[in-house]
């Protein structure tokens, strides 16, 4: 997944020196201590990678990846002072930072180092942007909808991708840096110039096109799951019954995924996953109630927890369709079944008093 959004690097190209280096802002080092745990969190630092431009490019050819190079239209003293920025941004004191998916990555690194360079001379353009998406529906369009890192998205992320992005932040995906450079200008005396003198084709792929395995993907798992459901409460109301098994696992797998949810939105750096109402399904309280889901006779008050989470969909629901914050499709049959069920237990669990 983490190949479908592209890459950014800046090449530097000196052939009378026989200099040929790419500066590449997207590489973390797995040597980290506590790696995942500083991932999970937000904190951790990306860094200022400097290698041989062959090596980079071989390593695209292996992978399928198209590379397309744009010449930039500077100077000689312009180029001297992007070289010499990112000479020093590559010391060892200097090359790392904090990532950020949207605001601080590869890409926007690029766009960055020349707008701190060149100043207020580099102006960039809204020309290329031809339709307006949310910083969502720029993501998934990278994806198919009807897979396992599409829901991840969906799900760890919060309302606050919803927003439409305005034509600078689309820049956090590699082609839009790419289709933002082609349209921005310098200007010099009082003239303005294209940044992009001429683009080339380094080496072009032969993609293949991507059909995830219905059998395997988010909807018919969560399909099935929901059927299931489905089917046991339906035994249960025609056996006057309850499954109190499932009540439990219920209870424990939204719960826990709400506290996971409500961790990312408030005890993490990460921008994109705040204001996530994801958690309006995935209710933390929830794993906390286990052992009163669980009772033949629980407690008379979790008739009113049930209606709360029965109201919780609603907002979901209510969300959805006013556009506050897009949810998985492929979740759809499992919050329907979860719904049906925590009517269910209403009615039954009133029955039992």
């Amino acid at each position: 997944m983490y190949d479908k959004f592209g890459h950014s690097a800046l090449r530097v190209q000196d052939e009378g020196n026989g200099f040929d280096v790419v500066y590449n802002y997207g590489v973390y080092d797995f040597n980290t201590p506590n790696f995942y745990t500083k991932f999970a969190q937000g904190k951790l630092l990306y860094q200022l990678d400097v290698r041989g431009y062959e090596p980079f490019y071989n390593s695209y050819v292996a992978q399928n990846r198209w590379v397309k190079q744009q010449t930039l239209n500077l100077t000689y003293s312009e180029k001297q002072a992007v070289f010499n920025f990112l000479q020093n941004n590559a010391k060892p004191e200097n090359r790392k930072y904090k990532y950020d998916f949207f605001y601080d990555n590869c890409a926007t690194k690029i766009r960055d180092v020349l707008k701190e360079v060149l100043g207020d001379g580099l102006q960039y353009n809204d020309d290329f942007v031809e339709e307006d998406y949310t910083f969502r529906e720029l993501i998934q369009k990278n994806l198919h909808w009807n897979t396992w890192g599409s829901l991840g998205i969906d799900v760890a992320l919060g309302a606050v991708i919803d927003k439409q992005a305005t034509a600078w932040e689309y820049q956090f995906l590699p082609d839009y840096i790419y289709k933002a450079a082609e349209t921005a200008v310098i200007t010099r005396n009082g003239s303005k110039e294209k940044l992009v003198r001429n683009t080339t084709t380094l080496f072009e792929n032969n993609p293949s096109e991507d059909r995830p395995f219905f059998f395997t993907s988010p909807l018919f798992i969560f399909g099935l799951l929901g059927l299931l459901i489905l089917f046991i409460t339906y035994k249960d109301r025609k056996n006057n019954t309850r499954n109190r098994l499932m009540d439990a696992i219920i209870f424990f797998t939204t719960g826990l995924i709400g506290i996971f949810l409500l961790l990312l939105w408030v005890a993490t750096d990460h921008t994109a996953t705040a204001n996530n109402y994801n958690l309006l399904w995935a209710f933390p309280l929830s794993l906390f109630l286990i052992g009163v889901i669980v009772k033949q006779f629980p407690k008379q008050w979790i008739h009113k927890y049930l209606f709360f989470l029965i109201v919780l969909l609603g907002l979901l629901t209510v969300h959805w369709i006013s556009g506050v914050q897009v949810f998985a499709t492929a979740l759809i049959p499992l919050l329907v079944a979860l719904a049906i069920r925590y009517i269910f237990l209403i009615g039954y669990l009133k029955k039992e008093v």
